[in-house]
């Protein structure tokens, strides 16, 4: 989401809210998990530099239900450093929104940890393809709807925006359910150590 467009009251409520999911993100961090931190930044950085444009929109992976089922907690840092890359190197998004950037982004990759997470690490074949997509499908479907809601709530005059939105979330709901369940699944056959495990 460009600078200038969110009200100066969402702009801080996400700034603080995430500046609270990083303070609990960094005391929870698991140092043998910053090279994949750092891999999986790499890649949100690469992938979402590449949009394919939709209706009057345009949509990139974003891979966040898979960084919240390897990283956790560390999902939220390697978000926000990717997000930050982004707004420095190219201007992508802005230094204003990238707390709300972040939260539109870092919260559902936890949520997806934790609600999916567990039944996909006792998952196999098919099972764990499931739960991998469900996990890619739900994270699109919540950062679609706080992106919608970050819109909705800045101005009324956002809200047929805000609905355009969420409806251009749809096509990469299925993109996203595929690269992160065929990606699950792959790494619960040969390093399923690297799922981890919600607290």
């Amino acid at each position: 989401m460009p600078d200038g467009v969110l009200s100066a009251p969402v702009l801080i409520s996400g700034a603080a809210v995430t500046t609270c999911l990083l303070a609990v993100a960094i005391r929870r961090l698991d140092f043998d998990r910053i090279p994949q931190a750092a891999v999986l930044s790499a890649a949100f950085f690469i992938a979402s530099l590449v949009s394919v444009p939709v209706g009057p929109s345009s949509v990139h992976l974003i891979l966040n239900g898979l960084m919240g089922l390897i990283l956790g907690w560390a999902a939220v840092p390697a978000i926000l450093v990717a997000l930050l890359m982004q707004a420095v190197f190219f201007g992508y998004g802005g230094l204003l929104v990238l707390g709300v950037n972040t939260l539109n982004i870092a919260l559902p990759a936890l949520l997806c940890a934790g609600l999916l997470g567990p039944a996909l690490r006792r998952s196999s074949g098919r099972a764990s393809l499931a739960w991998g997509a469900a996990s890619g499908a739900l994270g699109v479907v919540l950062t679609g709807t706080l992106v919608s809601l970050s819109l909705g709530l800045s101005s009324s005059d956002y809200l047929p925006a805000a609905k355009v939105v969420l409806a251009t979330y749809a096509p990469l709901m299925v993109a996203e359910a595929a690269v992160t369940g065929f990606t699950l699944a792959f790494l619960l056959k040969v390093a399923p150590e690297l799922i981890t495990l919600q607290e």
